[in-house]
């Protein structure tokens, strides 16, 4: 057996991971936020409400209607220029604080449900493989998708949806911040406006993760064989790429589940999900587009990949200093006793 392979059938220490996973979420939470807001105000541009008309001529107007109101083409720069202006530089870190409120359960439940699955997973030689990579990173997506991700989402996403400058106090949001924001909600709309678009939020993170882990454990087995001799972790930087590679890879294929999982969680709806799932989906062909599916596409994998690349670089070395750290402190307290 390889050192690489010894080393995966390593069982981890679950205070070490949460503490190296609750650090790494941190980092990259507080690094690309910004890209998340700008892709969420994106993938609502557009949205509205068609009422349908009496008469031909009322069909006429409403098309006109449309065509004026219609938004113009903007880009990811142009829009968070805009958010900047409009509602200050702090307007970009709306929703942050429900991100970073779950950042430490949620990289906790993905890494720790991931090793658990993959070790049901591995065959005799502990290895799983990549199908095995592939469905341990399924589950693990649906897991933390069910259990933090969901309610998240739909509290990040009501903050970043508010149009008020942060900078003018006289301009008070609905929505304070983001336990302000779960308060109205379970008051207003139930304990269940929380979980509103569960179902394409799992689907979303199931394939996210999938194709994360799966994409990041090949590439990372590469790495070792190409360098038998760089031990347990390779150069940050390599990680960093690794991390990169990987991250990009979800937000490729499911960009439209995202969207219409974003059109579901902005606003209040007494309507059944997979109603108000046809309804958005036929809303969004009939008005915007097929396009418009992929709105915020390009900040979102700017946000997910380098996201991705901060997340696995540094739990990476966070586990590896702590890892050290408790090896050296049981040495010392072993030399002490002798």
């Amino acid at each position: 057996m390889s050192k690489n392979a010894a080393s995966n059938g390593k069982k981890k220490n679950t205070a070490i991971h949460l503490f190296a996973g609750g650090v790494a979420g941190f980092s990259e939470a507080m690094t690309c936020h910004p890209l998340d807001t700008i892709k969420v105000r994106l993938q609502l541009r557009g949205e509205r409400v068609v009422k349908p008309p009496a008469s031909v001529a009322g069909q006429a107007l409403n098309a006109a209607a449309a065509e004026i109101a219609k938004p113009k083409r903007q880009n990811f720069i142009s829009v968070g220029v805009q958010i900047v202006q409009k509602e200050g530089f702090l307007s970009l870190y709306k929703g942050l604080g429900a991100v970073v409120s779950g950042i430490v359960p949620k990289m906790a439940i993905r890494f720790s449900s991931f090793e658990y699955f993959k070790e049901k997973l591995a065959g005799k030689d502990g290895q799983s493989g990549a199908m095995g990579n592939f469905i341990a990173g399924l589950a693990a997506g649906t897991t933390e998708a069910v259990l933090v991700v969901t309610p998240m989402d739909v509290i990040k996403i009501r903050l970043q949806a508010q149009r008020h400058s942060m900078s003018d106090p006289l301009d008070v949001p609905k929505y304070r911040n983001a336990a302000h924001c779960a308060y109205v909600m379970i008051r207003e709309e139930g304990m269940g406006s929380l979980y509103k678009g569960v179902a394409l939020t799992a689907l979303r993170q199931a394939t996210n993760q999938a194709a994360n882990f799966t994409v990041y454990q090949f590439l990372k087995k590469k790495m070792h064989e190409v360098q038998p001799n760089a031990g347990d972790t390779l150069p940050a930087y390599q990680h960093m790429v690794m991390g990169f590679i990987s991250g990009a890879c979800g937000p490729l294929f499911n960009a439209p589940i995202d969207t219409i999982k974003t059109r579901i969680q902005k606003n209040p709806s007494t309507e059944k999900g997979y109603v108000r799932f046809m309804k958005i989906t036929k809303g969004i062909i009939t008005n915007e587009g097929w396009a418009a599916f992929y709105k915020g596409l390009t900040p979102r994998v700017l946000r997910v990949a380098p996201g991705q690349a901060i997340t696995f670089m540094v739990y990476e070395r966070v586990y590896k200093w702590m890892v050290a750290l408790k090896e050296g402190r049981a040495i010392d307290l072993a030399a002490a006793d002798a």
